[in-house]
């Protein structure tokens, strides 16, 4: 079972930003993308998830079989898909509690309703584990939070959906590293076999604690190298100007 990005094409506007991509992420697998700014990585994680500004103008993207592209954004969230975003927005007037409450809810068949007792235990376990101040159930999704608060929520989030496939868009940004280990944690307690990541990002720190089974370097709207560990490494150490060598 696998998310399979075939030959993907896609503009914004007139400007075409991915210039056929390909790339297969199976789950049981964590998969890092790195890549210079304007490289397409987050366009990639933001059309996989469907948002209405790009265009795919050629290519494919399937998830185990199904195709994404036919699929609206709410969709291709029931099917499995999930992304934490860069700079997760603020929903005014909408409490955590009542945000994933509804979030889940509205994956049940019709007619079942959550079990509050289950989903509050299950919720202040997960915030126990990521180190979240429970009073943050009755605040407004992210309004007023800080970098790494509105990072960890974003983990709460992923970890309470539990998705097949979770796109992290350079989720370590912003965070100092007592942030950033708790948010690792977070994507680390769910690695499974059943599940795959893609994990966008600029710099080898978030690699360091969440070990990637492979490397993508994303260059021009491409795939350009693909590799292991060493790597993000070799870019941390000579920048991008290996690429054209």
């Amino acid at each position: 079972m696998s998310l399979v990005i075939n030959n993907l094409h896609a503009k914004i506007a007139d400007t075409e930003i991915l210039k056929g991509v390909n790339l297969e992420i199976p789950t049981g697998e964590i998969h890092a993308i790195m890549g210079p700014n304007g490289s397409g990585k987050s366009t990639l994680s933001k059309i996989i998830c469907g948002h209405e500004d790009y265009e795919v103008t050629a290519g494919t993207i399937t998830m185990d079989g199904q195709d994404v592209l036919e699929l609206d954004v709410d969709e291709r969230s029931r099917a499995g898909l999930f992304l934490a975003f860069q700079y997760p927005m603020e929903v005014p007037g909408v409490s955590n509690a009542n945000f994933l409450r509804a979030a889940l809810q509205a994956r049940l068949p019709k007619g079942e309703e959550i079990d509050a007792v289950k989903f509050y235990h299950t919720m202040y376990e997960k915030m126990d584990f990521l180190e979240m101040d429970r009073k943050f159930t009755g605040r407004a999704v992210n309004e007023g939070f800080s970098g790494g608060e509105k990072k960890r929520n974003e983990i709460l989030q992923m970890m309470m959906l539990d998705p097949r496939y979770c796109l992290l868009d350079e989720t370590d940004s912003g965070l100092d590293i007592d942030a950033l280990k708790v948010v690792a944690k977070g994507v680390n307690s769910m690695r499974a076999e059943n599940r795959g990541f893609l994990l966008i990002t600029h710099y080898q720190r978030l690699l360091d604690y969440i070990k990637p089974d492979k490397v993508h370097v994303m260059a021009d709207g491409q795939i350009v190298r693909s590799g292991g560990f060493e790597l993000a490494e070799t870019l941390e150490a000579e920048g991008y100007d290996f690429l054209k060598s």
